[in-house]
């Protein structure tokens, strides 16, 4: 299980909402519907929503074990 809850804090750190991620990163809704229920995410997303907010992966989510 992934969280994502790291990207969630981020994104209030730095005073952006999920539009404005969808906006700088190039992504889709359907995307960021998939982060917020928790879903599978497609690697390329990350590295996209990483550039754009310059971070890392281990900065926006983390493993969670059942």
């Amino acid at each position: 299980m992934v969280s994502y809850k790291k990207l969630w804090k981020l994104l209030i750190d730095k005073n952006m909402n999920k539009k404005e991620l969808i906006e700088a990163a190039g992504i889709s809704t359907t995307s960021i519907a998939k982060l917020t229920k928790g879903q599978n995410i497609q690697t390329d997303v990350l590295c996209k929503i990483c550039k754009a907010l310059d971070c890392d992966f281990k900065d926006i989510m983390e493993y969670v074990p059942d």
